[in-house]
């Protein structure tokens, strides 16, 4: 595949995952900040390939072949993130760009050997999961912090929205993965909670609490 075919399969793999019953090419379109029409040009091309099953105004569903290829483009953006972070010291904020650049990078033997040196991670630097060698993603029982009891512990285990300007936030509030939290109280008004992060209260809007996971 060329790298913008590879762009296109991740984006409706993850497009797929709200809307597995097919994927409106509307939103791939505005996903990739690209035309509607190129699109539905892009899709003929797919399915020529045998990566997407593709009807006009029925949406777009990966095949088989497509839904593989798409895990193995996000296991090596995956995989290259923790590498980042852990090995050569970059903030979380700072790798997607990055990994956006090395997934497409086409040497299996590669990827496969820096998974191994890694120790063969189940998790990226921001909770999300990544796909073994077969495409396997291990599941993770996780819910928005918005959706917590109160006065229950609760570990950070990722984050829904991993922009750098969400985890730069995160950053200033001394918000990380395994941060435990828990809520104090809850306004009924705003959805405002107030909780107690590693033992400190501070006070989290609901638009930052939608985006951040627990367990």
């Amino acid at each position: 595949m060329t790298i913008s075919e590879e762009n296109y399969i991740k984006v409706i793999y993850h497009l797929s995952l709200v809307s597995p019953k097919g994927v409106n090419t509307n939103a791939i379109a505005g996903m990739l900040d690209t035309k509607a029409s190129s699109v539905t040009d892009m899709l003929k091309k797919l399915a020529d390939k045998n990566l997407v099953t593709y009807q006009k105004y029925q949406g777009v569903t990966l095949t088989e072949n497509g839904f593989y290829a798409a895990k193995m483009i996000v296991r090596k953006h995956r995989l290259w993130e923790v590498f980042l972070v852990e090995k050569l010291k970059f903030s979380w904020d700072e790798v997607h760009e990055i990994a956006e650049e090395l997934e497409h990078i086409k040497s299996e033997k590669l990827i496969n050997r820096l998974d191994d040196f890694l120790g063969f991670p189940s998790f990226d630097p921001h909770g999300d999961p990544i796909p073994d060698e077969n495409g396997i993603i291990k599941k993770m029982d996780k819910h928005l912090l918005s959706e917590a009891e109160s006065n229950v512990e609760y570990h950070c285990v990722g984050v829904k929205d991993s922009s750098a300007e969400f985890l730069q936030y995160l950053d200033k509030q001394k918000i990380a993965l395994g941060s435990v939290i828990k809520i104090i109280e809850k306004e009924e008004y705003d959805k405002t909670l107030s909780i107690l992060i590693d033992g400190k209260k501070i006070m989290l809007s609901n638009k930052i609490a939608t985006n951040l996971y627990v367990q």
